[in-house]
């Protein structure tokens, strides 16, 4: 086992919580969109609330089972392996007076919730946190075992 494995673990994880912070901040960015793309019609369609997919960085089953049959229990860290639109239904609004009405005055506006958005960015930046304090650890601890070698 490396050691620095714990510091490279979490900074896959810090990378991670970034690009998930990041797409929190655009759906927040964009919850008032209502011309974000062009559907197959030609109509212009709502902003889509993103959200990010992680996965472990070591998903091959045979270098699982490798680890496992050398007794390491070893974690290589997180990926994001993509970024997936929410397909969760646009909110519908009365608001007659909109250019993107319909002829009965509603509305449809991106299916983001600010408050759900916010909840994932706390998250985010928690989980953030608690990696830097991982890396700082792991660092302590590092110098700690040179300081004995002196």
């Amino acid at each position: 086992m490396s050691i620095f494995q714990a510091m490279n673990a979490s900074a896959s994880a810090l990378t991670a919580q970034r690009l998930r912070m990041d797409v929190a901040s655009s759906n927040i960015a964009n919850a008032n969109s209502t011309r974000a793309t062009i559907d197959e019609d030609g109509n212009w369609e709502p902003y889509r609330r993103k959200m990010v997919v992680f996965q472990s960085a070591d998903s091959n089953f045979s270098r699982y089972l490798h680890n496992e049959s050398v007794s390491t229990n070893a974690s290589s860290g997180v990926r994001a392996t993509k970024i997936t639109e929410d397909r969760e239904p646009f909110k519908i609004v009365h608001n007659p007076n909109h250019p993107d009405a319909n002829e009965d005055g509603y509305v449809e506006v991106p299916n983001v919730d600010p408050l759900q958005e916010m909840v994932d960015m706390m998250s985010a930046t928690r989980s953030y946190e608690a990696n830097v304090t991982a890396v700082n650890a792991s660092k302590s601890m590092l110098m700690k075992s040179l300081e004995i070698g002196r």
